[in-house]
């Protein structure tokens, strides 16, 4: 029975598996067949010369590089005001919280990992308006409200896996340097963080995805369509999910929803990249501690 039982178990994790994989491999064939043919050097500049355009700033009309600019901008300044924060949360939760502030902060943020995204979206709305309010009439929603609530979104991410990467650490590990007279704080930085990098990081890899994917948020606190490449941290932006939702609920003709598509698989191919320098600095990071032990 158990042998059986055991065939069972593996036969539906295989099949659950295929079954995954098959759908997944069915939606992006068809996604790169409708949209690769549509992407082109046109697509992205318009008119305007490419080299003008990336190194030079010159307006791009009927282009998806401000898109595309806003995104990668969007991605940078979310996980960068994310990470300091969720890794010091997570290594506090890891390493100081007591066991009943530990099981309360924890309930706390998975609540918070399951708020809907238009919630925290609204609260960005609502925090512009309450700083155009009260302290700059400048202030409104804008790339910088943007990053600071989908920051707000990714943070559990970036506390659960570096509490959680830090918390597999075994035993013999953690016991090394402090018995040679390192302190604490000395054992975390020095020891825990550079063991736990590897599951630090794909926290960090799964909040870049969810930043770049997102439309709910930026719908709220600054996206537009035609915004061109943001000045600064409080002006308008593009931003490619928000033109996959814009031109898929009122296209006029079937080449506009062809560039849908394209501007589909540019959000992918952009993804993917984000994801490829992530994992390199990764395997970097994870070499190095490995060189140093």
């Amino acid at each position: 029975m158990n042998r059986f039982g055991e065939i069972l178990v593996k036969g539906l994790s295989w099949g659950m598996g295929i079954l995954f994989l098959t759908g997944i491999s069915c939606i992006m064939v068809y996604l790169f067949s409708k949209g690769l043919g549509a992407v082109n050097l046109r697509m992205i500049f318009g008119n305007t010369p490419p080299l003008d355009a990336v190194f030079h700033g010159k307006a791009v009309f009927g282009g998806l590089f401000p898109a595309i600019a806003g995104t990668c901008l969007l991605v940078v300044f979310s996980v960068s005001l994310a990470i300091p924060l969720g890794i010091s949360t997570g290594i506090w939760l890891a390493e100081y919280a007591g066991k009943r502030m530990k099981s309360l902060f924890s309930l706390l943020f998975d609540i918070l990992a399951g708020i809907p995204s238009i919630v925290i979206g609204l609260f960005g709305f609502s925090l512009a308006i309450f700083l155009h309010r009260h302290f700059s009439q400048r202030i409104y929603p804008c790339l910088l409200i943007s990053a600071c609530s989908l920051a707000f979104l990714v943070i559990p991410y970036i506390i659960r896996t570096t509490e959680t990467a830090l918390e597999q650490i075994p035993h013999s590990i953690r016991i090394t340097a402090p018995a040679m007279g390192a302190t604490k704080l000395q054992n975390i930085f020095y020891v825990l963080v550079p063991h736990s990098l590897t599951g630090i990081l794909s926290g960090i890899i799964l909040a870049i995805g969810r930043c770049a994917e997102d439309t709910a948020v930026i719908m709220l606190t600054g996206v537009v369509a035609t915004a061109g490449i943001p000045k600064s941290l409080l002006s308008n932006y593009e931003a490619l999910p928000f033109y996959i939702y814009y031109i898929s609920s009122q296209y006029a003709d079937q080449q506009e929803l062809l560039n849908g598509y394209g501007a589909s698989v540019i959000l992918i191919l952009l993804c993917t990249g984000l994801f490829f320098m992530a994992y390199i600095i990764q395997k970097g990071l994870a070499y190095q501690a490995l060189y140093r032990a």
